[in-house]
């Protein structure tokens, strides 16, 4: 018996990163399910907010990366019927779309198979957090008039959905009042490395700045400006260290504003873009992880975090919840700011001890929130069961 071919639509693949945790759902997914589905992913020539394509990489033909095969898609074939020649290529049994707005790598899709080019193939759709009340908010006008649209037409009518949680099943079936398309749960997969790095023994001196870190795109989802609106009332020393790709350049110029509205207790460091191979090293330097997104659906950032005991400190809007009963961190709503105050002028005042007793809580309790086996039949159930529609 053939094995199921699963065709994949995504902005960006590797070797790119700058467009953040859906490269590497799309990377897991691929490496934790390549010994039960063959996978052809078709997505950009370039990463993301980049002018030219990547270097050394084959265009506009089939390659192998890792255990997928890759058509890096230059933007002459990236037109509907483009598309639809590459996509037929693959004679794929299932369509996977990693996201909801994208108009190549989603819309296109999308359309493509209203019309009839797909035939009987049935399409999955993760919209990854786009569809979260957060996110929605960002660019609400046009988001608006899409989703009324698509509505409308019945677009989406008869596709299935990947939901990562029970919250984001509700936002789907809130948004499109979804009465008979199935929205399956499967959470995002950890990358196929079985052992979690080695958390790095550090001696922390309570007198000096709190070690803080913005590790993420710098973009209106994830939030940054409110992390510095924090630390304008925080009143313990703070270095404040930001990484991450400039996506929003106007956002970015709202930000920098507001470092320099900062009182001089805090200290704010701009430290570039991060190649994925280095973000647990850099985390194993800090003692917390600012990230006060508006909305994410996974977020394998946090979770490369706590896998090397650095502890998080999160909005409520992501799936990892409920943190400081396991030690991991804190999860506050956004319009709590002086619950995240309070929580970095806390771990300032925490003894050397204290902070590193706190590294090995995070590391050790954070195994079992990021390996999961009943995961990875979830993930698989999501083709087996949309092949059986």
């Amino acid at each position: 018996m053939s094995r199921i071919k699963i065709c994949i639509f995504t902005p960006f693949y590797i070797p790119g990163f700058k467009g953040g945790g859906p490269i590497k759902s799309i990377a897991n997914l691929v490496d934790n399910l390549c010994d039960t589905f063959d996978f052809w992913i078709i997505t950009s020539d370039r990463d993301l907010g980049d002018a030219t394509p990547y270097n050394g990489v084959q265009l506009n033909k089939w390659v192998t990366v890792g255990c997928a095969q890759v058509f890096y898609a230059s933007k002459n074939n990236l037109t509907i019927f483009g598309l639809a020649k590459v996509t037929r290529s693959t004679h794929c049994d299932v369509i996977y779309i990693n996201g909801l707005f994208n108009p190549n790598f989603s819309i296109k899709p999308m359309l493509l198979s209203v019309l009839g080019f797909f035939k009987e193939v049935p399409i999955v759709l993760a919209p990854r957090g786009e569809l979260s009340l957060g996110a929605l908010q960002i660019k609400s006008f046009k988001k608006r008039i899409f989703l009324s649209l698509v509505k409308l037409f019945g677009i989406y009518k008869s596709i299935n959905w990947q939901a990562t949680t029970q919250l984001e099943k509700k936002d789907i079936i809130r948004t499109f009042g979804l009465k008979n398309n199935p929205v399956f749960i499967a959470k995002n997969l950890p990358s196929k490395v079985e052992s979690i790095k080695v958390s790095e023994e550090k001696t922390l001196h309570s007198k000096k700045p709190l070690q803080l870190v913005f590790l993420s795109r710098i973009s209106p989802k994830k939030n940054l400006d409110f992390a510095l609106n924090v630390l304008q009332q925080v009143n313990v020393p703070v270095c404040f260290d930001i990484f991450g790709p400039k996506e929003d350049l106007a956002y970015w110029l709202k930000c920098c504003k507001s470092i320099e509205r900062l009182p001089n207790n805090i200290y704010v460091n701009y430290c570039g873009v991060v190649n994925p191979i280095d973000v647990g090293r850099i985390f194993t330097k800090y003692d917390i992880f600012f990230f006060p997104t508006r909305g994410e659906n996974y977020g394998h950032v946090i979770a490369e975090a706590l896998s090397v005991g650095t502890s998080v400190l999160l909005s409520d809007q992501t799936p990892w919840r409920n943190l400081r009963y396991d030690g991991l961190g804190w999860d506050f709503p956004l319009d709590e700011k002086d619950s995240f105050i309070s929580a970095i002028e806390e771990t300032y005042r925490l003894t050397n001890s204290e902070r590193n007793d706190m590294r090995k809580i995070v590391f050790e309790s954070s195994y079992k929130r990021i390996f999961n086996p009943e995961d990875l039949e979830a993930n698989k159930d999501i083709f087996l069961k949309a092949l059986s529609r």
